[in-house]
């Protein structure tokens, strides 16, 4: 790979962990995985956003920015390359689609103290898929608090990226169209991806269908 630090990312259900974990492997990379199956707001989110909207976008932040420090900060001599599922500014385009108002303002205030402590990475690939496909991966994977994710909460959610990704400047971002790849269960459709991944960008946004 051209950068040390590549994250993967996507909506829910668009397989950035599978993709994580597998170049991971292959490159003998640091993995970094977000860690959110134990957050208590999260099934609750889902079946009440309103309720429980600022809590859960703030327990996310603060998890994500605990990881994030503690994993990217120590020099890793056997690990020089590191792979991520999330970049931190995923905090800010959630909370923008989920919060508003003074709770949306506080939340602002809060990820920017953070975020500017952490370091960006050198690519950020975010897997795109229709909101079709999205849903169908997460009802196929079958937990529980996910099966009551609306098509509606997806599409706002991809729009916010599109929206973060057109404002951004000063990054390299590369936008995969996966809808016609199967990159977990097709070798070739891996290899695909993998070798777009290892290519050189310059930095902008870079929107590339296979």
């Amino acid at each position: 790979m051209k950068y040390p630090y590549v994250c993967i990312e996507g909506v829910i259900g668009a397989g950035k962990t599978s993709l994580a974990t597998r170049l991971a492997s292959e490159y003998n990379a640091r993995l970094i995985l977000e860690q959110f199956e134990d957050n208590p707001f999260l099934p609750k989110f889902y079946k009440e956003p309103d309720k429980y909207a600022f809590p859960l976008e703030l327990s996310f932040l603060a998890s994500r920015f605990q990881q994030l420090k503690d994993q990217l900060a120590p020099g890793d001599l056997f690990h020089p390359l590191t792979v991520a599922d999330y970049f931190i500014q995923k905090s800010l385009i959630f909370a923008r689609k989920t919060l508003g108002g003074d709770e949306l303002s506080l939340y602002q205030r809060l990820f920017t103290i953070m975020a500017e402590i952490l370091p960006t990475p050198g690519l950020l690939v975010f897997l795109h898929l229709d909101v079709e496909r999205l849903r169908k991966n997460i009802l196929e994977r079958g937990r529980d608090y996910e099966q009551d994710i609306s098509l509606d909460y997806l599409t706002r959610i991809q729009d916010g990226y599109f929206d973060y990704f057109r404002q951004k400047q000063g990054s390299r971002i590369l936008i995969v169209n996966t809808n016609d790849l199967d990159f977990v269960r097709r070798e070739q459709d891996y290899q695909t991806l993998r070798s777009l991944i290892c290519e050189e960008y310059p930095v902008g946004l870079h929107r590339i269908t296979p």
